[in-house]
């Protein structure tokens, strides 16, 4: 291995975070990784005053580039648009792209569809800033603009995202618990059960992508929501199984039917109590994920 490739590849885990954090996609991410690999492999290398500086604007400006394109057509996406769940922590996965995004902070399903609020210039300013710890000289280095502009980006960014986040930080045994709990009354098809997990206005979103069957707008309320898995145990009993896995860093539950695949589902608390569950259905976003499980 060359000292090009070294230097890359010391840097694969930082530009594949940048990346995944903006985009919202494994696939996407992956191929601006390449792209900047492409770019690096012909650059002058001997005229960049830092390396990593160089591949973080480019990752950066490719990814605006990309998330430009990507809003427009989100908005003519089948239902709810949501981010390429990723597993992490106790999942078993290699040492891959997927597992190196573990290393890093914020990368919850919670709060990347959070991030899916802002500009493109302003969610690389917030991760480079926020996330990734960047000085202002670097964020306006990287994005093209003053510092003044940048620290105006981050900050209207940081008012943004803290509007939409969970407002209470749950302990990861608290987290574990409940939805250990709520698999085991899932399936039990326990209605009384599942209800008494789940706050009053609980929402469940789910993305389906047109492919698979998904409600077309968001369900709540905690009965309705507790008799919509109890209806899926009356019709498919032990068909059906959950397993509880790391999803983009917290705990999750992944579901199974007939052994296959059937959501990856991330779930908010507050109060010991469920307020939000975000259901991945899309196949194409669960194929990484169930590449893992049937490798097993």
């Amino acid at each position: 291995m060359d000292d090009a490739t070294r230097t890359f590849n010391s840097h694969r885990p930082r530009l594949h975070g940048i990346a995944y954090r903006m985009l919202g996609s494994m696939g996407e991410a992956e191929e601006v990784v390449q792209d900047a690999w492409l770019r690096w492999h012909e650059a002058a290398k001997d005229t960049f005053d830092s390396a990593e500086a160089w591949l973080v604007t480019v990752v950066t400006r490719l990814s605006i580039d990309r998330l430009r394109v990507a809003k427009i057509q989100r908005e003519h996406y089948t239902g709810a648009w949501m981010p390429e769940p990723v597993l992490t922590g106790a999942s078993g996965a290699p040492e891959t792209p997927e597992a190196l995004l573990e290393r890093a902070d914020n990368i919850s399903v919670a709060f990347l569809a959070v991030l899916e609020r802002l500009a493109p210039e302003a969610r690389a300013a917030f991760l480079l800033r926020e996330v990734f710890d960047a000085d202002y000289d670097e964020v306006a280095r990287t994005l093209g603009k003053s510092e003044a502009a940048c620290r105006q980006l981050v900050h209207r960014a940081k008012a943004q995202v803290q509007e939409g986040r969970p407002r209470f930080s749950v302990p990861r045994e608290t987290h574990q618990r409940l939805l250990r709990a709520f698999a085991d009354a899932a399936a039990r098809g326990s209605m009384q059960d599942l209800k008494a997990l789940m706050a009053e206005d609980v929402e469940l979103i789910g993305d389906g992508g047109g492919k698979v069957p998904v409600f077309s707008r968001v369900l709540s309320g905690g009965q309705r929501l507790a008799q919509l898995y109890y209806a899926l145990w009356r019709r498919l009993g032990p068909a059906v199984r959950m397993e509880l896995v790391d999803i983009n860093g917290e705990p999750g539950l992944l579901r199974f039917i007939d052994g296959k695949l059937e959501s990856a589902q991330t779930f908010e608390i507050e109060n010991d109590r469920i307020v939000r569950i975000r259901a991945q259905r899309n196949p194409d976003k669960l194929a990484r994920i169930a590449q893992v499980f049937s490798s097993k």
